[in-house]
């Protein structure tokens, strides 16, 4: 494992974190609260994301709009989306689903501000195993003598430089997503 590859491993773990991050409500309808929520359409033989399925639209800041490419599976779709528990109730209107995002609460917010936390930790910790295994192989080839000194040093410092980079990444999307939170 050289240091580029760790670079791209550790960018695609700040990216799942923020993907993640964006999927957890802030009391604002965006389309990453629904997109990928898993519908069996076709009486269940066909398992795809609404993404996949349906056009999402947000025509306001408190509504989420979904219009379905086959209007056979509307059904479907408002279903598993009552099922998959994300606190939305969506309604069938004509050609679409209309789905009305609540206001938070406080109480919710403090909820979601902590599985935010969690969240960015998860990322944290992944950033750090990328980096413990880089680090072992590194010490393993220092021992054997495959690696001098000056090199070993040098690979230790730049692990280092890019991870306090991912973490400061990790930090900013956390800022960013916690200050939408608190906004009322």
């Amino acid at each position: 494992m050289d240091l580029g590859e760790v670079k791209i491993k550790m960018q695609k773990t700040v990216d799942f974190v923020r993907s993640d991050v964006a999927t957890i409500r802030t009391g604002r309808a965006t389309s990453a609260l629904v997109e990928n929520i898993i519908i069996g359409a076709y009486g269940g033989t066909a398992r795809m994301k609404i993404l996949e399925l349906a056009t999402i639209s947000v025509p306001d800041a408190q509504t989420i709009t979904i219009t379905p490419y086959d209007q056979s599976i509307i059904g479907d779709i408002r279903r598993d989306i009552e099922a998959a528990n994300v606190g939305l109730t969506p309604v069938i209107d004509n050609q679409l689903i209309r789905i009305s995002v609540p206001a938070l609460t406080a109480e919710r917010r403090m909820e979601y501000i902590k599985m935010l936390h969690v969240k960015l930790e998860d990322g944290r910790v992944k950033v750090r195993q990328t980096r413990h295994e880089l680090m072992t192989e590194v010490k393993r080839q220092f021992e054997e003598g495959e690696l001098p000194e000056d090199d070993r040093r040098r690979t230790e410092e730049e692990l280092q430089k890019t991870t306090d980079a991912m973490m400061q990444e990790i930090e900013k999307i956390g800022k960013m997503k916690e200050e939408e939170l608190t906004k009322v």
